[in-house]
């Protein structure tokens, strides 16, 4: 949908025109109507674009191609990395919050707690990938 899409502006042109001759009572009615249709343009644009990407999936298959990866390994790397550097940032006021509260203990607790959630993010030890190699990830069948 291009932003100077004329038939929305022609609809644009129009609300605004009835805002003017039926006054502003009439406000919430007319910006109500105005959104559906723009909410309808943009489902419709969606749904084309959704079944052309599905129709271009479709065609690569049926050439003998690989399904698209989900995730190549670059973007893995990419995830993990940007993983432990959130997690870093975040172990500071984390571990300052469970020295302060509970000492050396809760600084103890707060760095296995870091670690722990680091070592499962790293191990792909999630539900939703258990059983789930990489060539499970890569779509190859090796």
């Amino acid at each position: 949908m291009d932003a100077r899409d004329p038939e929305l502006k022609k609809e644009l042109d129009a609300t605004l025109n009835a805002r003017r001759e039926l006054g502003e009572e009439y406000d919430s009615a007319l910006v109500e109507s105005f959104l559906e249709k723009v909410e309808q343009r943009l489902d419709s644009t969606v749904d084309r674009r959704v079944r052309r990407q599905l129709a271009e999936q479709q065609m690569v298959v049926a050439r003998g191609g690989a399904r698209p990866a989900a995730r190549s390994s670059g973007s893995d790397f990419g995830e993990r990395f940007g993983f432990a550097i959130v997690t870093l940032v975040l172990a500071i006021p984390l571990s300052a919050i469970g020295a302060a509260h509970a000492n050396l203990a809760g600084l103890l607790v707060t760095w296995l707690g870091i670690v722990g959630v680091n070592a499962a993010h790293a191990a792909h030890l999630w539900p939703w990938q258990r059983g789930r190699g990489p060539s499970a990830r890569d779509g190859r069948d090796d």
